[in-house]
């Protein structure tokens, strides 16, 4: 009996060797992607004789003599390390301090412009008014002025009305920085939902308010996590927009001040500035990888296509679809219909 073996076709096999190099090119970018974060990790845990008379990589390459130490880290925090005096008044770093000044400024100036844009956006989508194209139109149009020329004016109005120095100042400026980018985000997503959604609940009696909180919201749930995550970590990493209208008060400064200051102030003290930049990058790794299913959602163009137009199609039957948003959320609907 004679047996046929049956070649591999080629296109497979390019494919299968495409896909290979497809990996090997991504790892090596990875790779010479992460090494320099790596090198500052390892230098925050190293005692500072070892930073300054050799490189992180005697880690690896003389791994019997490394030694490690949390010491960096307490003195950045301002916690008391074994053998030294606990570090007071101008010798004391302060992150801590630095931390909660840093999330009382990010957490209101992420929150108040994605407030505002949500309503501005739903207006420019769904609401006839005179002006709203040419409105829409001035308001993307500050996507494209730089923020450094308006630091002066804005400053002098500030000094003008006894803001300057103060978090309210901090976050009027961030929510006006960060709106323009914030409304075109989420117009383009709002825009997507199907107009026989909003003719449904119009003749069930909802007014604009109603149909905005009960599903716009819901609905746009992937959109405004994305646009939080944009914010959040550009007021975050802010050092231009708090110098300015904050000051440089050790009792106000922001991590990114502080660790300008620690720069400043230690000079070559390499291991003190590492500690720092990984503390500051605690919190910003915290937020995304915790909305990061939503992040990939809200980039995802007309990704909010596919329920409403699901949900649509169910506004003939035996319940609209604003009755039954009503009773539960539009998402839990739309999934128990389907099903």
């Amino acid at each position: 009996m004679t047996t046929t073996t049956l070649a591999t076709p080629h296109h497979r096999r390019r494919f299968r060797f495409g896909t290979f190099m497809v990996y090997v090119v991504m790892i090596i970018i990875t790779l010479f992607w992460i090494t320099p974060t790596v090198g500052l990790l390892v230098s925050s845990f190293r005692p500072a004789d070892d930073v300054k008379t050799s490189g992180w990589w005697t880690v690896v390459t003389n791994p019997e003599k490394a030694r490690f130490t949390l010491d960096n880290y307490r003195t950045v925090l301002g916690l008391p390390v074994a053998g030294r005096a606990a570090p007071t008044g101008g010798s004391r770093v302060g992150m801590e301090v630095a931390l909660i000044n840093t999330l009382t400024v990010a957490l209101p100036a992420t929150i108040i412009p994605i407030l505002i844009a949500a309503f501005a956006a739903y207006g420019f989508a769904w609401i006839d008014f005179p002006g709203r194209r040419a409105l829409f139109i001035l308001v993307v149009a500050m996507l494209v002025v730089p923020l450094q020329i308006s630091l002066v004016p804005i400053l002098r109005d500030y000094v003008a009305l006894q803001l300057g120095g103060t978090y309210l100042g901090v976050w009027l400026a961030h929510t006006g920085f960060g709106l323009p980018l914030a409304v075109y985000l989420l117009y383009n997503y709002i825009s997507t939902i199907p107009r026989d959604i909003f003719e449904s609940a119009f003749l069930d009696g909802a007014t604009h308010f109603t149909i905005f909180t009960r599903l716009i919201l819901p609905l746009s749930t992937p959109a405004l996590a994305s646009f939080a995550i944009f914010q959040f970590l550009w007021t975050w990493n802010d050092l231009l927009v708090a110098l300015v209208f904050l000051g440089a008060e050790p009792r106000v400064q922001v991590v990114t001040q502080r660790l300008l200051s620690l720069l400043g102030q230690f000079g070559q003290e390499w291991h003190l500035l590492t500690s720092g930049a990984f503390i500051s990058m605690i919190v910003p790794l915290i937020v995304f990888f915790s909305l990061q299913r939503f992040f990939v959602r809200g980039l995802m163009a007309g990704s909010v296509e596919g329920i409403s137009d699901y949900c649509s199609d169910n506004l003939h039957g035996k319940v609209t679809l604003w009755q039954a948003i009503n009773n539960v959320r539009v998402t839990t609907f739309c999934h128990r219909q389907i099903g």
